[in-house]
C-alpha cells in the first residue's frame, strides 16, 4: 500500500564549475496532498553571476512548482536530505509546512560552524519553520520510508518511495555516486567521513538489491537526469 501518486524529478538549476543538476524531488500523495524532498537554492542565487549555482527564476523550486500549478503553500512536507545549500537553500519558501530531518544532521548543522551550513543558515534556520527530527530509519508515510545515510555529512538521508507503477523508487541524495563501488568511491572535499561515506554507499547499494530497488536515482548526475522522465507514477 502507497500514499504516493507520482514522483516529479525537478532540476532546480546546476552547479557551476561542474554543470550537474541541483536536484529536488515533488511527490504527489493521495488526498491531494503533496511533499518535497529537499528545496534547491536560495533566492538570492537567482541570476548572480558569482554564485557557485547556477539558477533562474523558472528553475527556482517555487517557479518549478508554479509551472506545476503549485504553490508553497501546497507543500505539507518537506524531507531534508541535509542541510548543503544547495538542498535546503529554500526552505525559507515552506513556512507553513513540516520538515522533516535525521536528529545527527540538525544537530551538526547547528553546532558545527561549517560554511557549507552557515552560508544559507538564515533560510533554514528561520523560526518560522517546524522541524521533526527522526532518529535512524522512519516511515514517513505509507509509501515513504527514510533511511539514514550518514557519511558526506552526519545525519544525511535518502529516501525510499513505493509507486503504484513504476515500483519502488530509492532517491539516493548525495550518499551514493552511480557508477562507483563503495570501497573505490572517488571522495570529494563535501564528504566529511570518508569511512561512514563509503559504508553508507554500501548500505544502500546492499538494500537496492535486497529488495529489490527497480529505479535509483543518483543527485548531481548529468548523465542520470538526462535521461529521467518527467514523472513516474
Amino acid at each position: 500500500m502507497t500514499d504516493v501518486v507520482e514522483l516529479i524529478p525537478l532540476e532546480t538549476g546546476r552547479v557551476r564549475e561542474v554543470g550537474v543538476p541541483i536536484p529536488v524531488y515533488l511527490l504527489r500523495l493521495t488526498g491531494g496532498r503533496h511533499a518535497l524532498v529537499d528545496t534547491g537554492c536560495a533566492r538570492a542565487v537567482i541570476g548572480d553571476p558569482e554564485s557557485h549555482f547556477v539558477l533562474t527564476e523558472e528553475e527556482h523550486v517555487v517557479g518549478r512548482l508554479r509551472a506545476l500549478g503549485l504553490s508553497p503553500a501546497d507543500i505539507g512536507t518537506v524531507v531534508v536530505s541535509h542541510f548543503d545549500p544547495d538542498h535546503a537553500g529554500a526552505n525559507d519558501e515552506f513556512p507553513g509546512a513540516e520538515f522533516v530531518v535525521q536528529r545527527a544532521q540538525y544537530e551538526h548543522a547547528r553546532t558545527s560552524g561549517l560554511y557549507r551550513y552557515e552560508w544559507f543558515r538564515g533560510q533554514w534556520d528561520d523560526p518560522r519553520l517546524r522541524y521533526r527530527l527522526v532518529d535512524g530509519d522512519t516511515e514517513l508515510l505509507p509509501g515513504v520510508t527514510l533511511l539514514e545515510c550518514g557519511g558526506h555529512v552526519p545525519g544525511h538521508q535518502a529516501v525510499l518511495v513505493r509507486l503504484p507503477e513504476t515500483g519502488t523508487v530509492l532517491l539516493a541524495g548525495d550518499a551514493w555516486a552511480r557508477g562507483t563501488e563503495a570501497q573505490t568511491r572517488p571522495m570529494s572535499p563535501f564528504d566529511l567521513d570518508e569511512g561512514e561515506t563509503r559504508k553508507a554507499q554500501r548500505r544502500l547499494m546492499d538494500l537496492a538489491r535486497r529488495l529489490p530497488v527497480d529505479l535509483v536515482v543518483h543527485n548531481h548526475d548529468a548523465e542520470q537526469w538526462a535521461s529521467l522522465r518527467p514523472s513516474y507514477r
